[in-house]
């Protein structure tokens, strides 16, 4: 069988690595509590720190206060109402190293983060895109005969 695919057919496990999103109406705040502490204990357990090491990160971190373990199980557990600051949500980020977390913080409004140089392709794309508007002008400038009248007698 052929690995090759016919160009117009979609490949069922290929995922866009910069997928499209659209921005999500209606807000469901609970539901995004819950996805946001699944995915700051999933960082926790990824993360090759124990709790305690990454709450110790957290404090000696200029701004952040004082940060514990049991504050991070609680920031972490959909049975507790605790969210986490902003600040702190930043610090946590960067102790655990789950810079994946920005993305779905930003996902509901139909944002994607772009790593360092990726903005990059944003900005080729964009330039793309106005070639081809200014080759299109440009094409249509050439299709009408210019009738020069100058050094003409």
């Amino acid at each position: 069988m052929s690995s090759i695919s016919h160009p117009f057919q979609n490949d069922l496990f290929n995922k866009p690595v910069f997928e499209s999103r659209q921005r999500v109406e209606k807000l469901d705040l609970d539901r995004f509590r819950s996805r946001m502490k699944r995915g700051m204990s999933l960082a926790l357990t990824e993360c090759d720190l124990e709790r305690r090491e990454v709450a110790k990160i957290i404090s000696a971190m200029p701004g952040a206060g004082t940060m514990s373990k049991a504050m991070l199980d609680a920031y972490t557990s959909e049975a507790k109402s605790n969210d986490i600051s902003l600040v702190r949500f930043k610090a946590f980020i960067r102790a655990t190293g789950a810079i994946q977390l920005w993305d779905e913080v930003v996902s509901d409004e139909g944002l994607i983060v772009l790593q360092g140089d990726e903005a990059r392709l944003a900005e080729i794309a964009r330039l793309q895109q106005e070639a081809r508007k200014i080759g299109k002008v440009l094409r249509e400038l050439r299709m009408v005969p210019v009738d020069i009248k100058r050094g003409a007698e």
